[in-house]
């Protein structure tokens, strides 16, 4: 079944990502069947949805109501999956209920149908094992909050067939999301390891008394972060090197690199260390609570150029940084580093208010 046929789909678990997920599948037209056991999980899943919907209007057009008609609820992941075209797993992260819940799934459903895990590292080939088709399980790992980050990694197990893999791909991409076939299974899948490797030195650099937890997420938010949000870490390096490319950055920079690996930390969480982490972050966040943080740094979305379905999230710059404690030396104003002119984009809008002294927003697109 090619990905842009597919109309029904079910979300089997609806915690956090199952929720977001429906959200999605909503905004974009589909019937949805959800199920997930936990008391009160219906009155959660729609009250997510319904928060999440504002969100999704801006980034393409909406109904103001989201179409509650297109959503069934089922306490029992047999009844949510009859008819499904795909499905979207997000049970808790535990490999013996995974395992469980896929081999449920795939007794009742016809063999072409896709059951996709949105695991955020386990194997799939460990939870497709009881499965009498593991060929058509796959992992389907969003990037949290899905409704709005593109990521979909994709990747099968020891059994999965190419075919399921094609499938998932297209059907993501039918949606807007922006998947990655990653060709061989390790734990964490990619972005969560590259996000484990910085998050490691981090941790290290407080361990060792380098900077505060504040100025390494700083360092980060408004440094390379800003870079990355537009293009990865190998294409931001072969940018660097200029009209040379990737050669001449490594011609350049290879050795100081290699060097400065070596010095690389491998902290241990220790109690001591997560008190200091605990704490920075305190002082950082000076009382502000989850939902406020969340509220600062809310995206600006805007529909990819020339590309139907497609949508890009800017990030939210600065906007964390309004009540820190140090003052701010000078109005932040935005390079025009030759990063930004060599990647043919530049910002469409810039926000600044009183109340935030560094720039607020860029909305990125293509220059065409």
């Amino acid at each position: 079944m090619a990905g842009g046929s597919i109309r029904r789909v079910a979300t089997i678990g609806t915690g956090t990502i199952g929720a977001s997920w429906t959200a999605v599948f909503l905004a974009r037209g589909l019937t949805v069947s959800a199920s997930d056991p936990a008391p009160g999980a219906e009155t959660f899943l729609r009250e997510f949805v319904a928060k999440a919907w504002p969100s999704l209007a801006r980034l393409s057009p909406l109904p103001a109501e989201p179409p509650w008609t297109a959503l069934s609820f089922h306490t029992q992941p047999e009844a949510a999956v009859a008819g499904a075209e795909f499905i979207q797993e997000s049970a808790p992260e535990r490999e013996e209920l995974k395992r469980a819940l896929l081999a449920r799934l795939d007794a009742v459903l016809d063999p072409e149908i896709v059951i996709a895990s949105s695991s955020s590292g386990l194997l799939m080939s460990r939870v497709q094992i009881d499965c009498r088709h593991p060929e058509r399980c796959v992992a389907g790992h969003p990037f949290n909050p899905p409704h709005l980050v593109p990521l979909v990694e994709v990747v099968g197990g020891e059994k999965t067939g190419p075919e399921a893999i094609e499938r998932a791909l297209a059907f993501y991409t039918a949606i807007g999301k922006q998947p990655i076939h990653i060709r061989r299974e390790v734990p964490g899948h990619v972005a969560n390891r590259l996000q484990a490797a910085l998050w490691r030195e981090a941790l290290h650099l407080v361990a060792e008394g380098v900077a505060s937890v504040a100025d390494i997420d700083t360092a980060i938010s408004a440094g390379p972060g800003l870079r990355w949000a537009l293009m990865g870490p190998h294409l931001t390096f072969h940018l660097a090197g200029g009209v040379g490319g990737i050669d001449h950055f490594l011609d350049q920079f290879a050795a100081p690199m290699a060097d400065w690996w070596e010095t690389l930390g491998k902290p241990t969480l220790t109690s001591e260390l997560q008190e200091r982490l605990a704490a920075g972050i305190a002082a950082e966040t000076a009382g502000r609570s989850i939902a406020e943080l969340a509220s600062l740094a809310r995206p600006i979305p805007r529909r990819s150029a020339g590309t139907e379905g497609r949508t890009k999230i800017a990030a939210s710059l600065g906007r964390l940084r309004t009540h820190q404690t140090r003052s701010h030396k000078g109005p932040g104003r935005p390079s025009c580093s030759r990063e930004r002119r060599h990647s043919r984009r530049r910002p469409k809008r810039i926000v600044k208010t009183d109340k935030t002294p560094m720039l607020e927003a860029v909305e990125w697109h293509k220059v065409e």
